[in-house]
């Protein structure tokens, strides 16, 4: 069998060193300076973020960094460790809405939003790319992009929305205005609020609720797995993995129909009603039964239920119920793959091996439809759950699996 591939993190020498050579390399002059924004996992509120709902994620150790340099006209050159020898170009001015294509579509959106957003004094830029945060993986290779871009444009451009939580708000939405209306992808804000606004050792509360103030929308939950003796295993299935294929969108699009029906703003509002009632499960069953199919109810279920997972798991897990913060990870991916059916024969199978080798819990993360998993187990057990998934993998045909180490780090930085 062959042994599965762990991806470690580039160390923050190393990023700068590649990043600032790439740069030289590719254009002949030194960059301004270096940032990074970090991919993400979320522990548990999967699907929420549109729905006003709640999540918990950590910012990974696995960073992209790029290298910057301002421009005095409105061009956009960029390169990317990915494809060293290609550069590509794109203008500011006049640009519309999905008028970029390919991957250049995210940094140069990043500048188009801010521009939008009434900052005129941003110009042009050349940038360098490297990334160690998996392509495809579902852990926020995007969002790992567009926030590195945002803060980097935010410094080299001096509009000094950076250096605060509440002023980091204004770089996520022009993150996330680059990610729906250029590159086409659709996200709620979950991934750029990790990305920007997670701190070591500590997993974000992050409450989507539209209207509320920087400090009301996001709490910092200690999230120590050493002190539990556990270790986080994210697998990522190397299933592929496609989001803007529609789907994403028509469960977005069921949400979004189910609240009109239900006759509130979103799903936020049934939820917290039906959580804070005496008898949950009968006022679950009194609110599915207003919705006219299956599968409505089906999608409604798996909101409410899983907006509810997200303050329990945080509770089992600050009081060191572990056991409970193990079933809840299962009853989010069980409620993922029956009720929100965004799961795929990889990530299921990934979670039932995990699960069958003395995981507490395991679930997928991100989006689904591909992508990767997430299993709390003792610490030093990761290596051997991996390599038996990816044997489980090796025996059914499907593409080798490879695994990260994970631990809550830190947000976006400047890093020279």
């Amino acid at each position: 069998m062959t042994a599965v591939e762990f991806i470690e993190p580039i160390a923050h020498e190393e990023g700068v060193e590649k990043a600032t050579k790439l740069f030289a390399d590719t254009y002949g002059t030194e960059p301004a300076g270096v940032w990074a924004a970090p991919g993400r996992v979320n522990l548990i509120g999967e699907h929420t973020d549109y729905n006003a709902g709640l999540c918990l994620p950590i910012a990974l150790p696995h960073r992209t960094f790029i290298a910057v340099k301002p421009r005095e006209d409105t061009k956009v050159r960029l390169v990317s460790d990915v494809a060293p020898d290609k550069v590509a170009e794109a203008d500011l001015d006049g640009l519309q809405a999905r008028g970029v294509d390919g991957w250049a579509a995210y940094p140069t959106g990043v500048a188009w939003a801010l521009r939008e957003a009434g900052f005129d004094q941003v110009k042009g830029f050349d940038a360098a790319f490297v990334s160690c945060v998996p392509l495809g993986s579902g852990l926020s290779s995007s969002a790992a992009m567009t926030c590195s871009t945002a803060l980097a444009l935010d410094d080299v451009y001096g509009l000094g929305y950076g250096s605060t939580d509440t002023g980091r708000v204004t770089l996520i939405n022009a993150a996330i205005k680059s990610e729906n209306d250029m590159a086409g992808a659709s996200t709620g804000g979950l991934d750029q609020n990790a990305s920007m606004r997670c701190t070591e050792g500590h997993a974000i509360r992050l409450d989507c609720r539209p209207g509320l103030t920087a400090l009301e929308s996001v709490s910092q939950q200690e999230f120590d797995l050493d002190k539990y003796g556990l270790e986080l295993l994210v697998l990522d299935t190397r299933a592929p993995h496609q989001l803007n294929d529609g789907q994403y969108a028509q469960r977005r699009s069921a949400c979004e129909k189910a609240a009109e029906l239900l006759g509130v703003a979103n799903l936020r509002e049934v939820a917290d009603e039906v959580n804070a009632s005496a008898d949950p499960a009968a006022a679950l069953d009194a609110v599915l039964a207003k919705l006219p199919d299956e599968t409505t109810k089906k999608r409604v279920r798996h909101v409410i239920t899983e907006i509810g997972r997200v303050d329990e798991f945080i509770k089992a897990f600050a009081e060191g119920d572990i056991k409970t913060a193990g079933a809840l990870f299962n009853a989010s991916h069980d409620s993922l793959r029956d009720d929100y059916e965004v799961t795929v024969a990889e990530l299921d199978t990934a979670v039932d091996v995990a699960r069958a080798n003395g995981a507490y819990g395991a679930r997928m993360t991100g989006g689904g439809f591909g992508g990767s998993i997430i299993a709390l187990v003792d610490k030093g057990a990761g290596h051997e759950i991996a390599q038996k998934i990816a044997d489980e993998f090796e025996a059914k045909g499907f593409n080798a699996p490879r695994a990260l180490p994970a631990y809550a780090a830190a947000s976006a930085s400047r890093e020279a």
